[in-house]
Protein backbone atom coordinates (compact mmCIF):
# COMPACT_ATOMS: atom_id res chain seq x y z
CA UNK A 1 0.00 0.00 0.00
CA UNK A 2 1.72 3.22 -1.22
CA UNK A 3 1.68 6.43 1.32
CA UNK A 4 0.12 9.29 1.07
CA UNK A 5 -1.00 12.82 2.95
CA UNK A 6 -2.08 16.02 1.61
CA UNK A 7 0.08 18.13 -0.21
CA UNK A 8 0.95 21.79 1.70
CA UNK A 9 -1.15 24.48 -0.22
CA UNK A 10 -1.14 28.25 0.49
CA UNK A 11 -4.24 29.09 1.26
CA UNK A 12 -4.28 28.49 5.23
CA UNK A 13 -3.94 32.33 6.89
CA UNK A 14 -1.38 32.00 9.82
CA UNK A 15 0.30 28.84 8.07
CA UNK A 16 3.80 29.46 6.91
CA UNK A 17 3.23 28.38 3.49
CA UNK A 18 0.26 31.57 3.45
CA UNK A 19 3.61 33.63 4.96
CA UNK A 20 5.54 32.87 2.57
CA UNK A 21 3.32 33.82 -0.28
CA UNK A 22 1.76 36.85 1.39
CA UNK A 23 4.76 38.54 3.24
CA UNK A 24 7.83 37.10 1.81
CA UNK A 25 7.38 37.16 -2.05
CA UNK A 26 6.47 41.14 -1.87
CA UNK A 27 9.81 41.43 0.69
CA UNK A 28 11.46 39.89 -2.44
CA UNK A 29 10.12 41.95 -5.11
CA UNK A 30 11.16 44.62 -3.24
CA UNK A 31 14.64 43.51 -2.38
CA UNK A 32 15.15 42.81 -6.35
CA UNK A 33 13.82 46.54 -7.33
CA UNK A 34 16.07 48.28 -5.32
CA UNK A 35 19.11 46.30 -5.84
CA UNK A 36 19.49 47.30 -9.45
CA UNK A 37 18.95 50.75 -11.15
CA UNK A 38 16.27 48.62 -13.31
CA UNK A 39 14.04 50.87 -16.15
CA UNK A 40 10.53 51.61 -16.47
CA UNK A 41 9.80 48.34 -17.94
CA UNK A 42 11.01 45.99 -15.08
CA UNK A 43 9.49 48.66 -12.96
CA UNK A 44 6.15 48.23 -14.45
CA UNK A 45 6.53 44.12 -14.54
CA UNK A 46 7.52 43.37 -10.95
CA UNK A 47 4.73 45.93 -10.04
CA UNK A 48 2.45 43.80 -12.31
CA UNK A 49 3.83 40.43 -10.58
CA UNK A 50 3.57 42.31 -7.32
CA UNK A 51 -0.12 42.58 -7.58
CA UNK A 52 -0.69 39.25 -9.20
CA UNK A 53 1.36 36.88 -6.75
CA UNK A 54 -0.71 38.52 -3.58
CA UNK A 55 -4.26 39.12 -5.50
CA UNK A 56 -4.14 37.34 -8.60
CA UNK A 57 -4.22 34.10 -10.62
CA UNK A 58 -1.46 31.71 -12.24
CA UNK A 59 -1.18 33.29 -15.88
CA UNK A 60 1.04 31.96 -18.63
CA UNK A 61 4.55 32.36 -18.64
CA UNK A 62 6.31 33.45 -21.64
CA UNK A 63 7.88 30.99 -23.94
CA UNK A 64 5.36 28.52 -22.90
CA UNK A 65 8.15 26.50 -21.51
CA UNK A 66 6.58 26.27 -17.81
CA UNK A 67 4.21 23.42 -16.39
CA UNK A 68 0.59 25.10 -16.98
CA UNK A 69 -1.74 22.70 -15.45
CA UNK A 70 -2.89 25.51 -12.65
CA UNK A 71 -3.58 28.28 -15.09
CA UNK A 72 -6.31 30.67 -14.10
CA UNK A 73 -5.80 29.44 -10.43
CA UNK A 74 -4.89 31.84 -7.08
CA UNK A 75 -1.72 31.21 -6.12
CA UNK A 76 -2.89 30.10 -2.86
CA UNK A 77 -4.67 27.48 -3.93
CA UNK A 78 -2.18 25.21 -5.64
CA UNK A 79 0.39 23.21 -4.34
CA UNK A 80 3.26 25.75 -2.16
CA UNK A 81 5.80 23.71 -3.86
CA UNK A 82 4.36 24.85 -7.10
CA UNK A 83 3.60 28.04 -6.59
CA UNK A 84 6.78 29.15 -4.75
CA UNK A 85 8.77 27.59 -7.86
CA UNK A 86 6.62 29.75 -10.22
CA UNK A 87 7.20 33.41 -8.63
CA UNK A 88 10.84 33.01 -9.06
CA UNK A 89 10.64 31.79 -12.91
CA UNK A 90 8.22 34.82 -13.37
CA UNK A 91 10.61 37.26 -11.30
CA UNK A 92 13.17 36.47 -13.69
CA UNK A 93 11.10 37.16 -16.41
CA UNK A 94 9.89 40.48 -14.93
CA UNK A 95 13.30 41.51 -14.67
CA UNK A 96 14.66 40.49 -18.40
CA UNK A 97 16.79 37.83 -17.53
CA UNK A 98 15.92 35.34 -20.22
CA UNK A 99 15.15 37.83 -23.01
CA UNK A 100 17.92 39.42 -24.70
CA UNK A 101 18.68 42.12 -23.76
CA UNK A 102 21.19 44.59 -21.36
CA UNK A 103 19.61 42.48 -17.80
CA UNK A 104 19.99 39.28 -20.01
CA UNK A 105 21.58 36.74 -17.52
CA UNK A 106 21.91 39.71 -14.88
CA UNK A 107 21.58 37.49 -11.27
CA UNK A 108 18.99 39.68 -9.17
CA UNK A 109 20.55 38.13 -6.06
CA UNK A 110 24.12 38.48 -6.60
CA UNK A 111 24.81 41.02 -4.69
CA UNK A 112 23.29 39.82 -1.15
CA UNK A 113 25.19 37.06 -2.44
CA UNK A 114 28.57 38.65 -2.65
CA UNK A 115 27.82 40.42 0.39
CA UNK A 116 27.76 37.05 2.43
CA UNK A 117 30.33 36.04 0.79
CA UNK A 118 32.15 39.22 1.51
CA UNK A 119 31.09 39.33 5.45
CA UNK A 120 33.25 39.23 8.81
CA UNK A 121 31.59 36.00 9.76
CA UNK A 122 32.51 34.00 6.26
CA UNK A 123 36.15 35.36 7.66
CA UNK A 124 35.72 34.06 10.74
CA UNK A 125 34.66 30.81 9.62
CA UNK A 126 37.23 30.26 7.33
CA UNK A 127 39.78 31.02 9.79
CA UNK A 128 38.22 28.22 11.97
CA UNK A 129 40.04 25.37 9.40
CA UNK A 130 43.60 26.59 10.67
CA UNK A 131 42.34 24.95 13.86
CA UNK A 132 40.90 21.68 12.83
CA UNK A 133 44.12 20.81 10.25
CA UNK A 134 45.52 19.43 13.54
CA UNK A 135 42.51 16.72 14.54
CA UNK A 136 42.27 13.41 12.68
CA UNK A 137 41.20 12.49 9.57
CA UNK A 138 37.59 11.20 11.01
CA UNK A 139 37.48 14.68 13.45
CA UNK A 140 38.02 17.05 10.29
CA UNK A 141 35.27 15.15 8.26
CA UNK A 142 32.54 15.13 11.43
CA UNK A 143 33.44 18.47 11.41
CA UNK A 144 32.77 19.30 8.02
CA UNK A 145 29.71 17.33 7.55
CA UNK A 146 28.22 19.20 10.12
CA UNK A 147 29.07 22.71 8.77
CA UNK A 148 27.77 21.71 5.44
CA UNK A 149 24.36 20.65 7.43
CA UNK A 150 23.74 24.03 9.33
CA UNK A 151 25.52 26.15 6.44
CA UNK A 152 25.49 29.79 7.51
CA UNK A 153 24.60 29.08 11.09
CA UNK A 154 27.72 26.76 11.43
CA UNK A 155 30.57 27.24 12.84
CA UNK A 156 33.03 24.32 11.31
CA UNK A 157 34.54 23.33 14.69
CA UNK A 158 30.83 22.66 15.96
CA UNK A 159 31.37 20.97 19.35
CA UNK A 160 34.48 19.27 18.81
CA UNK A 161 35.03 20.93 22.20
CA UNK A 162 32.39 19.60 23.65
CA UNK A 163 31.58 16.22 21.99
CA UNK A 164 28.82 15.72 24.66
CA UNK A 165 26.67 18.84 24.60
CA UNK A 166 24.08 17.16 22.26
CA UNK A 167 23.59 13.96 24.63
CA UNK A 168 22.52 16.83 27.31
CA UNK A 169 20.33 18.67 25.51
CA UNK A 170 16.45 17.62 26.54
CA UNK A 171 15.67 18.65 23.03
CA UNK A 172 18.97 18.12 20.33
CA UNK A 173 19.30 20.65 18.04
CA UNK A 174 19.58 17.55 15.51
CA UNK A 175 16.61 15.34 15.39
CA UNK A 176 17.50 12.93 13.52
CA UNK A 177 21.25 11.67 13.05
CA UNK A 178 22.39 8.92 10.50
CA UNK A 179 25.92 9.87 10.43
CA UNK A 180 27.69 6.72 10.55
CA UNK A 181 25.31 5.10 7.99
CA UNK A 182 26.65 8.45 5.82
CA UNK A 183 30.18 7.37 6.54
CA UNK A 184 29.85 4.01 5.61
CA UNK A 185 27.75 4.80 2.29
CA UNK A 186 30.35 7.98 1.84
CA UNK A 187 33.36 5.90 2.37
CA UNK A 188 34.62 4.43 -1.01
CA UNK A 189 32.06 5.19 -3.25
CA UNK A 190 32.64 5.58 -6.58
CA UNK A 191 31.55 9.06 -7.13
CA UNK A 192 29.42 11.43 -4.99
CA UNK A 193 26.65 13.13 -6.26
CA UNK A 194 25.78 16.65 -4.06
CA UNK A 195 22.97 18.09 -4.79
CA UNK A 196 23.58 22.07 -3.78
CA UNK A 197 21.13 24.58 -2.27
CA UNK A 198 21.98 27.60 -1.04
CA UNK A 199 25.59 29.82 -2.21
CA UNK A 200 27.70 32.14 -0.36
CA UNK A 201 28.65 30.76 3.04
CA UNK A 202 26.41 27.51 2.45
CA UNK A 203 28.01 26.69 -0.55
CA UNK A 204 31.35 27.19 1.14
CA UNK A 205 30.97 24.30 3.67
CA UNK A 206 29.37 21.85 0.72
CA UNK A 207 32.90 22.28 -1.14
CA UNK A 208 35.51 21.83 1.88
CA UNK A 209 33.33 18.32 2.61
CA UNK A 210 33.87 17.35 -0.93
CA UNK A 211 37.25 18.73 -1.10
CA UNK A 212 37.82 16.49 2.32
CA UNK A 213 36.21 13.66 0.73
CA UNK A 214 38.40 13.52 -2.06
CA UNK A 215 41.88 14.51 -0.34
CA UNK A 216 41.74 11.88 1.62
CA UNK A 217 40.67 9.17 -0.92
CA UNK A 218 37.21 8.44 0.93
CA UNK A 219 35.30 9.44 -2.57
CA UNK A 220 37.19 8.78 -6.17
CA UNK A 221 34.90 11.49 -7.73
CA UNK A 222 32.65 13.89 -6.37
CA UNK A 223 29.39 15.78 -8.60
CA UNK A 224 28.36 19.18 -7.51
CA UNK A 225 24.53 19.69 -8.92
CA UNK A 226 23.82 23.87 -8.99
CA UNK A 227 21.32 25.49 -10.27
CA UNK A 228 20.62 26.73 -14.43
CA UNK A 229 19.86 30.04 -13.24
CA UNK A 230 19.04 32.16 -10.08
CA UNK A 231 16.31 30.31 -7.98
CA UNK A 232 14.97 30.78 -4.59
CA UNK A 233 16.91 34.27 -4.15
CA UNK A 234 19.82 32.46 -2.89
CA UNK A 235 20.33 29.00 -4.33
CA UNK A 236 23.76 28.08 -6.34
CA UNK A 237 24.59 28.46 -9.71
CA UNK A 238 27.50 27.77 -11.43
CA UNK A 239 28.97 31.42 -11.38
CA UNK A 240 28.39 31.07 -7.50
CA UNK A 241 30.29 27.94 -7.26
CA UNK A 242 33.01 30.00 -8.69
CA UNK A 243 32.60 33.05 -6.62
CA UNK A 244 32.90 31.11 -3.66
CA UNK A 245 36.20 29.09 -5.12
CA UNK A 246 37.78 32.13 -5.26
CA UNK A 247 36.87 33.43 -2.52
CA UNK A 248 38.89 30.37 -0.74
CA UNK A 249 41.84 30.90 -3.21
CA UNK A 250 42.46 34.75 -2.35
CA UNK A 251 41.79 33.64 2.01
CA UNK A 252 44.84 33.36 3.96
CA UNK A 253 45.54 29.74 6.22
CA UNK A 254 44.49 26.64 5.03
CA UNK A 255 41.10 27.75 3.47
CA UNK A 256 43.26 28.59 0.04
CA UNK A 257 44.83 25.40 0.48
CA UNK A 258 41.52 23.90 0.33
CA UNK A 259 40.39 26.31 -2.51
CA UNK A 260 43.37 25.14 -4.62
CA UNK A 261 42.58 21.67 -4.37
CA UNK A 262 39.20 22.07 -5.54
CA UNK A 263 40.43 24.34 -8.38
CA UNK A 264 42.95 21.48 -9.37
CA UNK A 265 40.35 18.85 -8.95
CA UNK A 266 38.04 20.70 -11.03
CA UNK A 267 40.79 20.82 -14.16
CA UNK A 268 41.31 17.24 -13.96
CA UNK A 269 37.97 16.06 -13.81
CA UNK A 270 37.71 14.81 -9.88
CA UNK A 271 35.41 17.25 -9.17
CA UNK A 272 33.06 18.03 -12.22
CA UNK A 273 29.83 20.55 -12.09
CA UNK A 274 26.37 19.96 -13.45
CA UNK A 275 23.48 22.07 -13.65
CA UNK A 276 20.11 20.10 -14.58
CA UNK A 277 16.83 21.73 -16.13
CA UNK A 278 14.89 19.93 -13.59
CA UNK A 279 17.13 21.61 -10.75
CA UNK A 280 14.38 24.66 -10.98
CA UNK A 281 11.23 22.44 -11.86
CA UNK A 282 8.08 22.79 -9.74
CA UNK A 283 8.08 19.00 -9.07
CA UNK A 284 9.30 16.52 -6.70
CA UNK A 285 11.76 14.16 -6.94
CA UNK A 286 9.86 11.44 -7.64
CA UNK A 287 8.64 12.66 -10.84
CA UNK A 288 12.56 13.35 -12.13
CA UNK A 289 13.39 12.70 -15.83
CA UNK A 290 14.76 9.50 -17.18
CA UNK A 291 17.73 10.99 -18.05
CA UNK A 292 18.83 12.53 -14.81
CA UNK A 293 17.17 9.16 -12.80
CA UNK A 294 19.39 7.29 -14.93
CA UNK A 295 22.55 9.29 -13.78
CA UNK A 296 21.76 9.45 -10.03
CA UNK A 297 21.65 5.63 -10.38
CA UNK A 298 25.08 5.27 -11.34
CA UNK A 299 24.78 5.10 -15.47
CA UNK A 300 26.64 6.61 -17.21
CA UNK A 301 25.39 10.40 -18.10
CA UNK A 302 26.67 10.98 -22.42
CA UNK A 303 29.91 12.90 -22.65
CA UNK A 304 30.18 14.24 -19.27
CA UNK A 305 32.29 11.33 -18.05
CA UNK A 306 30.81 11.06 -14.33
CA UNK A 307 31.32 7.04 -13.89
CA UNK A 308 29.07 5.61 -11.69
CA UNK A 309 26.69 7.96 -9.25
CA UNK A 310 27.24 5.68 -5.98
CA UNK A 311 25.70 7.47 -3.53
CA UNK A 312 23.55 11.56 -3.93
CA UNK A 313 23.60 13.65 -1.07
CA UNK A 314 20.62 15.92 -0.80
CA UNK A 315 21.48 19.50 0.89
CA UNK A 316 18.82 21.99 2.71
CA UNK A 317 15.45 22.73 2.74
CA UNK A 318 13.99 22.98 -0.37
CA UNK A 319 15.66 20.17 -1.83
CA UNK A 320 14.45 18.02 0.96
CA UNK A 321 10.84 19.15 0.28
CA UNK A 322 11.22 17.63 -3.28
CA UNK A 323 12.54 14.38 -2.06
CA UNK A 324 10.22 13.25 0.41
CA UNK A 325 7.11 15.56 -1.28
CA UNK A 326 5.90 18.62 0.26
CA UNK A 327 3.25 16.88 2.19
CA UNK A 328 1.57 16.53 5.57
CA UNK A 329 3.29 13.55 6.41
CA UNK A 330 2.92 12.37 10.27
CA UNK A 331 6.70 13.20 11.39
CA UNK A 332 6.82 9.44 12.07
CA UNK A 333 6.87 8.50 8.65
CA UNK A 334 9.54 6.46 7.84
CA UNK A 335 12.20 8.31 6.18
CA UNK A 336 12.63 5.42 3.76
CA UNK A 337 9.70 5.20 2.87
CA UNK A 338 9.17 8.39 1.72
CA UNK A 339 12.33 8.44 -0.29
CA UNK A 340 11.53 4.51 -2.01
CA UNK A 341 11.68 6.38 -4.97
CA UNK A 342 14.89 7.55 -5.26
CA UNK A 343 17.35 6.02 -7.49
CA UNK A 344 20.94 4.53 -5.58
CA UNK A 345 21.30 5.20 -2.02
CA UNK A 346 20.60 9.12 -0.62
CA UNK A 347 21.38 11.10 1.81
CA UNK A 348 19.32 15.02 3.02
CA UNK A 349 20.96 17.23 5.42
CA UNK A 350 18.48 20.07 6.17
CA UNK A 351 17.90 22.62 8.38
CA UNK A 352 14.44 22.80 9.18
CA UNK A 353 12.97 26.02 7.81
CA UNK A 354 9.81 24.78 6.45
CA UNK A 355 6.73 22.47 7.55
CA UNK A 356 7.53 18.92 6.51
CA UNK A 357 9.91 16.26 8.06
CA UNK A 358 9.85 12.55 8.47
CA UNK A 359 12.01 9.88 9.78
CA UNK A 360 11.33 11.19 13.75
CA UNK A 361 10.91 8.48 16.35
CA UNK A 362 7.80 9.18 18.22
CA UNK A 363 10.13 10.33 21.63
CA UNK A 364 11.82 12.99 19.50
CA UNK A 365 8.62 14.63 18.19
CA UNK A 366 7.13 14.76 21.73
CA UNK A 367 9.71 16.37 23.26
CA UNK A 368 10.35 18.73 20.58
CA UNK A 369 6.68 19.69 20.34
CA UNK A 370 6.33 19.86 24.56
CA UNK A 371 9.02 22.25 24.17
CA UNK A 372 8.48 24.41 21.41
CA UNK A 373 4.63 24.07 20.08
CA UNK A 374 5.21 23.49 16.26
CA UNK A 375 7.99 26.33 15.82
CA UNK A 376 10.52 23.71 15.71
CA UNK A 377 9.63 22.52 12.10
CA UNK A 378 10.52 26.10 10.67
CA UNK A 379 12.76 28.27 12.97
CA UNK A 380 16.32 26.86 11.71
CA UNK A 381 17.20 25.85 14.65
CA UNK A 382 16.87 21.89 14.31
CA UNK A 383 18.89 19.80 11.87
CA UNK A 384 19.08 16.55 10.50
CA UNK A 385 20.99 13.82 8.62
CA UNK A 386 18.57 11.07 7.22
CA UNK A 387 20.25 7.94 4.80
CA UNK A 388 18.33 5.73 3.29
CA UNK A 389 20.72 3.12 1.52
Amino acid sequence: MSLSADVFLGNETGSFPHSVLAERHPAIIKQVREAFPYGPEQHRALDALLESCTHGVIEPVPGRDWDDRYLGESWFDVPWLWSESYFYRRLLDAVGYFEAGPWQGIDPFRPSKLAELESRETDAELAALDGLAARSVEEQGAALLHGSLWGNRADLGFRLSDGEAEARDAVPDLVADDSERFWSLADGAGTLTLIADNAGRELIPDLLLLAHLLEHGRIERAVLHVKPYPYYVSDATTADVVDALRRLVRAPGQAAAYGRRLWAAMGDGRLSVRAHPFSCAPLPYADMPDDLRAELAGAESPGAGLGSAGFTVLKGDLNYRRLVGDRRWPATTPFAEVTAHFPGPVAALRTLKSEVVTGLDARTEAALVAAEGQRWRTGGTHALIQVRS
